[in-house]
């Protein structure tokens, strides 16, 4: 989900308390967007943080640890300071310094982003169970999540949730709601039959389209258990052809053939135009095609993969500049998942584009690597010069006692 798609979400959640009063009321309170300020020195990116900042935040954390970068401390401390005491992160809080306020709407995708970041980086351990702890808790009785606890149960949240719990060391199919439904249980209610309109998609909702790529994509990832850091599944033997789906791998195999579908004639999936906008044309979705493709290398369709990664490698520089840490993560992770480089994506280095968003890295691998091996020869040429010394001084000693002995005689 990119940024912009988590602000719409926000902003649909928002007008669905006018529209909807059966909408339960943690689920239907968004943020008030932040008046411009001066941002945290640890948080990544310079636009209003209030629908994106926790989950930018984790992406961008996660994809530097992808690829062996070690973020800043203050990156993670901020990341963590925004847990409220209940496990739960909002999608944003200013002030981390007081307690969250019980209006503050909260997020499960922004906690199970944190989550997979958290994990990913070691030595967070309570604040990864903390968060997973109250996931389970709000976990609704489809087996599902929804974008704010008491929410209905959405294709995305679930899905996401599915990758904390794994990351966390957890296992998603054991994890039940109180009506013994799983997450599992609950995706399979958002996959449409082949033949009909979205042959094979998942929607957001039963009954509530969404944008189908997005919850496509979120949901092949869920169906095989991952989160949004994978590699490439075996080879899906099917190809894209849609069947009768009754189980959760046969549910992702359509999926995945849906969206490879969809890309097949141009290699990008488009996004309408935000409500309100005055121009009604379709514009190419680069956040929402780098999704496709991890879902693409996840499932084992490698091959259809490449067309949408070589159109990525063309055409997403500038969309990831102007979009943030979010942008260049997606793009990071669509990479590593279809085993392209991140460093020299089309011209782009990714990891740097990333790292200029926030506060400069530790350390990366590369580097502490060369410092690794300008330490082995410092103690290398050191260890030689006093085998040289040694030799010296031997000689100078053999010579000694060949002269007393000369001497002697």
């Amino acid at each position: 989900m990119t940024t912009v798609r988590r602000r719409r979400s926000a902003l649909a959640l928002a007008a669905s308390a006018v529209l909807c009063v059966a909408i339960a009321p943690a689920a239907v309170a968004a943020p008030t967007p932040t008046p411009t300020a001066v941002l945290p020195s640890g948080l990544y990116g310079t636009g209003d943080p209030t629908y994106d900042g926790v989950w930018r935040q984790s992406l961008a954390l996660l994809a530097q640890d992808t690829v062996g970068v070690k973020p800043a401390g203050k990156a993670v401390d901020w990341l963590t300071g925004q847990q409220c005491a209940g496990g739960a992160f909002p999608s944003y809080r200013a002030d981390a310094t007081k307690p969250c306020d019980a209006k503050l709407p909260l997020d499960s995708n922004a906690t199970a982003a944190a989550v997979q970041a958290l994990a990913a980086l070691g030595g967070q351990d309570a604040t990864v169970k903390k968060s997973v702890d109250w996931l389970k808790s709000v976990q609704n009785a489809d087996g599902g999540w929804g974008y704010n606890p008491g929410g209905a149960s959405d294709a995305n949240s679930t899905s996401i949730v599915i990758g904390a719990l794994a990351a966390s060391g957890g296992k998603p199919a054991e994890t039940k709601s109180k009506g013994g439904k799983t997450a599992y249980d609950a995706l399979l209610t958002f996959a449409q039959p082949c033949g009909g309109k979205d042959a094979g998609a998942f929607l957001f909702q039963p009954k509530m389209a969404g944008v189908v790529a997005d919850s496509t994509a979120a949901a092949v990832l869920g169906a095989h258990g991952k989160g949004l850091v994978v590699t490439a599944g075996a080879t899906d033997e099917k190809g894209t052809a849609c069947e009768k789906a009754t189980t959760i791998e046969a549910a992702a195999h359509n999926g995945a053939a849906y969206l490879a579908t969809a890309l097949a004639k141009t290699g990008h999936l488009n996004t309408p135009p935000m409500p309100g906008s005055t121009d009604p044309a379709e514009k190419p979705d680069h956040g929402n095609t780098a999704d496709a493709v991890v879902a693409l290398t996840a499932q084992g369709l490698g091959d259809q993969a490449k067309k949408p990664l070589e159109w990525l490698q063309q055409n997403s520089a500038a969309w990831a500049k102007e979009s943030g840490p979010a942008a260049y993560a997606q793009l990071i992770l669509a990479a590593h998942a279809a085993g392209a480089d991140p460093k020299s994506f089309g011209g782009t280095d990714l990891v740097a584009g990333l790292n200029a968003t926030g506060p400069a890295p530790e350390a990366t691998e590369q580097a502490e690597a060369a410092d690794e091996k300008k330490d082995d020869s410092g103690s290398g040429a050191g260890v030689w010069w006093l085998v040289g010394a040694f030799f010296a001084a031997s000689v100078g000693v053999g010579i000694l006692f060949s002269g007393r002995r000369k001497n002697q005689q």
